[in-house]
């Protein structure tokens, strides 16, 4: 597979650049960074959590967890984890398990670790499971600036 559709849109609409990198299959953040040769806090991952209001997408570092308390207390909500079976119609376009951390481009509310905000690039992944998308801090900002931000994690 290659980058979403969805992504690559949202990547091209936006006029972000980035840099794909290729690397051995993996299923989690921690050995997709180690295949990648890529710093674990410079990958971004998306965590999809649901209530009564809908669906959120929590946009945290990959060497980070999110405190589900605390996130909840911020935006007054009770939220849980939703399970894989839950999202594979939302993105349908990736591979199952795969959850590009780009909530605006799949019209999922997101929500970004402030701990995000600053670093000189950010990967994550477009789709597969052998495959990171690398762009800019920045543009990484702006593809997100539909999103609150907040502190949540650990």
């Amino acid at each position: 597979m290659t980058i979403a559709r969805t992504i690559e849109s949202y990547l091209k609409d936006n006029v972000v650049s980035y840099a794909v990198v290729e690397h051995p299959r993996s299923i989690s953040s921690r050995q997709t960074a180690e295949a990648a040769h890529v710093p674990l806090r410079h990958i971004a991952k998306g965590v999809v959590l649901a209530d009564e209001d809908g669906y959120l997408m929590a946009v945290i570092p990959g060497d980070r967890h999110v405190e589900l308390n605390t996130l909840c207390k911020k935006l007054g909500r009770r939220l849980k984890l939703v399970d894989d079976t839950s999202m594979a119609p939302m993105f349908k376009d990736c591979e199952p398990g795969v959850i590009p951390p780009m909530g605006p481009a799949y019209n999922i509310e997101t929500i970004v670790d402030e701990s995000l905000i600053g670093r000189k690039s950010v990967c994550f992944s477009g789709g597969d499971h052998d495959r990171l998308i690398c762009v800019d801090g920045r543009d990484f900002v702006r593809l997100l600036r539909p999103a609150d931000y907040g502190q949540f994690s650990h």
